[in-house]
């Protein structure tokens, strides 16, 4: 299951989650938080849905499905946020991924402050795993990201906040060097599991602004933990596959690529 916002233009969101959970052989079901107005260039508007609209939503998935996954993207309010702890606490759902979306690709701000802090308070110490990218970690935690020693150091601090793992996805920020101290391009994220530290490495793809590539690989780690893997080998295979989409995404509309692979990308 997400719980998230639509994105009509397909590329980030919902429609980008449900596409996730398919390639890895999942059946989606979805919660909406959300009605953006947005398409590959900017977000025009928002139309939040209230607490108890999501509730009525999730309510009659659980009493009719195991749920085996869950991740949440956008939640856009500190009312949704708790209504969202409240309801994985009372209906026993699986620990979620929790991607803590505040920002869209062209740096429009989706949720406020208050809402950001009750999203660390209520929903990160349930959380399996948190998946901020570097602009959404230097929100949380107010230091500045230029290192792979920056963003351990930033997933630190928001594991100590409550959240027992957490991915800081580098993506394209940073520029990192090799053993033989060459420069080179690459991917970077960082998993903080209770202190123990685990390096990803991926060859960055360089094709422009992508969007959508954060929601795609919170829904691949939430599907693959569904299916019975471990948080590592979780991050590993929608990492790859995040990155193999970027390989192939098609020049759609006048603004940041979608991802997206007719065959799924796999």
């Amino acid at each position: 299951m997400t719980i998230a916002g639509v994105d009509p233009s397909g590329g980030a969101g919902v429609l980008a989650d449900v596409r996730t959970f398919v390639a890895f052989g999942c059946f989606p079901t979805a919660a909406i938080t959300s009605l953006t107005f947005q398409n590959t260039t900017r977000v025009f508007g928002v139309e939040n849905q209230t607490a108890a609209t999501v509730r009525e939503q999730i309510l009659p998935i659980v009493s009719d499905f195991r749920v085996a996954g869950l991740k949440t993207g956008m939640l856009p309010t500190k009312e949704v946020i708790r209504e969202v702890a409240r309801l994985v606490r009372e209906q026993k759902l699986p620990p979620p991924v929790v991607d803590p979306v505040m920002q869209a690709t062209s740096g429009d701000s989706l949720i406020d402050d208050e809402a950001v802090e009750c999203l660390v308070s209520e929903l990160f110490p349930l959380a399996r795993v948190v998946t901020p990218n570097i602009p959404e970690a230097e929100r949380l935690t107010g230091l500045v990201i230029k290192s792979e020693g920056d963003m351990a150091a930033a997933a630190g601090v928001i594991r100590h906040a409550g959240a027992r793992a957490v991915l800081i996805k580098g993506g394209h920020v940073l520029r990192t060097r090799d053993t033989r101290h060459e420069i080179k391009n690459e991917a970077v994220d960082i998993l903080d599991i209770e202190g123990r530290v685990t390096i990803f490495r991926e060859e960055l793809i360089d094709v422009g602004e992508v969007h959508g590539s954060g929601c795609t690989l919170s829904a691949g780690i939430a599907a693959c933990l569904a299916r019975g893997m471990d948080l590592e080998e979780s991050v590993e295979r929608a990492k790859k596959y995040v990155t193999n989409l970027i390989r192939n995404s098609p020049p759609l509309g006048h603004g940041a690529r979608p991802l997206f692979r007719s065959n799924g990308g796999q």
